[in-house]
């Protein structure tokens, strides 16, 4: 099983499409046997979700993240994990334990440090 993280330095993004990264881990018999940091590649209406399911995830793991976003991933069938204010360690570490409580918190407006906008969106966002 994978799960990505919408990261942020060394923790989970407060908002899945505007980190500058995401941390993707494999994970089997309750370990970790590989992990990686990819760019995000953009942060573009649908785009995500088709990205990161390429990248064989099941599992998207943020601080939070619109409703439209978490529709989309469900489609893909990627199981959303939102409201969570943890280290990376700290969010693989409680996946596998499975103590994450999802509290499909939305996305704050205009949280996250504008990674992967386009020059539209970076309007937007400062409207």
């Amino acid at each position: 099983m994978k799960i990505a993280i919408s990261t942020d330095g060394d923790r989970v993004s407060l908002h899945f499409g505007r980190c500058p990264s995401f941390t993707l881990v494999n994970i089997e018999d309750n370990k970790v046997v590989n992990q990686e940091t990819v760019a995000n590649p953009g942060h573009h209406p649908g785009f995500l979700p088709e990205f990161l399911g390429q990248k064989g995830a099941n599992y998207i793991i943020a601080g939070g993240m619109g409703e439209r976003a978490r529709i989309l991933f469900e489609e893909k069938k990627i199981i959303p994990i939102l409201g969570m204010d943890l280290s990376i360690d700290q969010a693989i570490k409680g996946f596998i334990e499975g103590s994450l409580q999802s509290d499909d918190k939305p996305c704050e407006p205009r949280s996250g440090k504008g990674y992967g906008l386009d020059k539209t969106e970076c309007d937007h966002v400062n409207e």
